[in-house]
């Protein structure tokens, strides 16, 4: 059987609970919590669309593997883990973490932000606009590639050497899942000054101010995706049908009848060890005594 619950630790951070949803993990801290923790790495948000996709997709799952931690990104996902009795602390969604990080980074000038993502001209907005907020130029950088860039092998070379030339400690992708995961855990050791890396979505638009957030009651009671339904129906409405069979795995997961899909994903596969100690996750089949 699957562990339901695990604990994990960083050198320097102690350690935090994680709890297993599907065939992902998800970290159990709070939005300064995870902000404090992120100092390399891959930082992904998880959604209920995510774990659609971790059905499906072996490279997808491969990605997840390799995320230093992953957020709550979704009101259902933070619901389901309570209602299967493996609670994590509060929602952390992509669109309150990128915030809450280059404000804690105001005043360090070892911090330098690249967004990559978004229509033209979007990203730019961002940079502005965050740079503005913030009072130096803490965005270093910005791109809106084109709608088959992650197919593309000219782009990714062209724009990797944009990003390693503006010195960029902090690649933040907005180009949606899992396209912007894939991407970064393909070309990551090609951006060697690069040492956080965010997969999230649509928060590039809301920092340019190119797209509105659900108003905040809709945010706490778990209905931004009526909001977006509403806004940007051609943009959302496949996402939000192909993910309603989420409802359904949870069932599964709580009765403990949810197995994973054959090919190795974050939740059966070997844990990598804290960071430091210089060893890399095996993709062998790992099956743990279950725990309450």
């Amino acid at each position: 059987m699957m562990e339901k619950t695990r604990t994990t630790s960083r050198p320097g951070f102690g350690s935090w609970q994680q709890s297993r949803l599907l065939n992902a993990w998800v970290d159990a801290l709070t939005i300064p919590e995870i902000i404090e923790r992120l100092d390399e790495g891959m930082l992904f948000t998880l959604n209920p669309d995510h774990l659609y996709h971790l059905q499906r997709n072996p490279d997808f799952a491969a990605a997840y593997a390799d995320a230093v931690m992953v957020s709550s990104d979704s009101k259902y996902v933070f619901w389901a883990l309570g209602l299967i009795g493996r609670k994590i602390k509060c929602k952390t969604s992509g669109s309150d973490i990128v915030p809450a990080y280059y404000k804690h980074h105001a005043d360090n000038p070892d911090v330098r932000i690249f967004f990559l993502g978004a229509r033209p001209g979007v990203a730019q907005q961002a940079l502005e606009r965050v740079n503005g907020i913030v009072g130096r130029d803490i965005v270093v950088g910005a791109h809106g590639p084109s709608f088959n860039f992650v197919n593309d092998a000219q782009e990714s070379a062209e724009v990797i050497d944009m990003i390693n030339a503006s010195g960029a400690t902090c690649l933040i992708v907005g180009l949606g899942a899992p396209k912007q995961e894939v991407w970064m855990h393909k070309h990551r050791h090609l951006m060697p000054g690069v040492k956080v890396y965010m997969g999230v979505g649509a928060v590039i638009d809301y920092e340019a101010d190119a797209v509105k957030r659900a108003p905040g009651w809709m945010n706490r009671n778990g209905l931004e995706w009526v909001y977006r339904m509403v806004t940007e129906p051609r943009r959302y409405w496949r996402r939000y049908a192909r993910t309603l069979e989420f409802f359904w795995l949870v069932l599964f997961d709580r009765l403990g009848l949810y197995r994973p899909p054959a090919f190795p994903s974050p939740a059966t596969i070997d844990r990598k060890p804290p960071m430091g100690e210089g060893t890399t996750p095996s993709a062998k089949p790992h099956l743990a005594p279950e725990r309450a």
